[in-house]
């Protein structure tokens, strides 16, 4: 067995060889109630402990996404770190965030999503910032998540599934919300560093209002 950690916004500790069985007792094991999150990519396990530049990214980044679907009026559900798994593939994980958009009135009085009879979430968010994590992106594919958002600190980047292929394209745009730059999260992320979390969302909010009114 051949371990790697490393700690810097995340603690991270990397295992092979381990059986989906244990995948599983883990996840049992540990409960909901807990800050660390799992991926499973057949036979690699990651476990993951966000530290505060982490969660305080991935927090602004719910606050923001909050804020556009109020001001578009749109039906957002949240899942934040929801346990997605295919037994079938060997593959698994729990995002930083998820997000039900487009399949929302599909989900919008569950509490509980089951991926054998409830759709993948639209969005998923994954905050890298410490390198040598697993890659996350074969494991949304094959969950078949539409959408996947890749954040390391100081760029976004967005990804599309190509259902064919099974894989993820980069895109320069988010097809959920073609409006916004990629820059935009960043560069309010730094904003909200300087000017505080609440001025900055409402200067965001007044921004989302000027890409649409404007």
């Amino acid at each position: 067995m051949q371990t790697l950690t490393i700690e810097l916004a995340e603690q991270r500790v990397i295992l092979s060889n381990i059986s989906w069985q244990t995948f599983e007792q883990l996840l049992k094991e540990l409960g909901d109630n807990r800050t660390s999150r799992l991926a499973y990519d057949e036979g690699v396990l990651e476990i993951m402990t966000p530290l505060g530049r982490h969660e305080n990214n991935n927090r602004f980044i719910e606050s923001i996404i909050g804020a556009i679907a109020d001001e578009l009026n749109l039906n957002l559900k949240r899942f934040g770190s929801l346990t997605l798994k295919r037994s079938k593939k060997l593959k698994g994980a729990e995002p930083d965030s998820c997000y039900y958009l487009q399949n929302e009135p599909l989900v919008r009085s569950k509490q509980e999503i089951d991926l054998d009879n409830d759709p993948p979430p639209d969005l998923v968010l994954e905050i890298d910032i410490t390198s040598g994590s697993l890659n996350k992106q074969p494991i949304y594919a094959a969950i078949g998540v539409p959408e996947f958002w890749h954040y390391n600190g100081n760029k976004l980047q967005v990804f599309v599934l190509q259902q064919s292929k099974e894989e993820y394209q980069s895109v320069s745009q988010s097809p959920t919300f073609p409006w916004m730059p990629l820059d935009a999260i960043p560069r309010f992320i730094h904003q909200s560093l300087v000017d505080g979390e609440t001025a900055t969302l409402r200067a965001f909010r007044a921004w989302v209002r000027e890409q649409h009114n404007g």
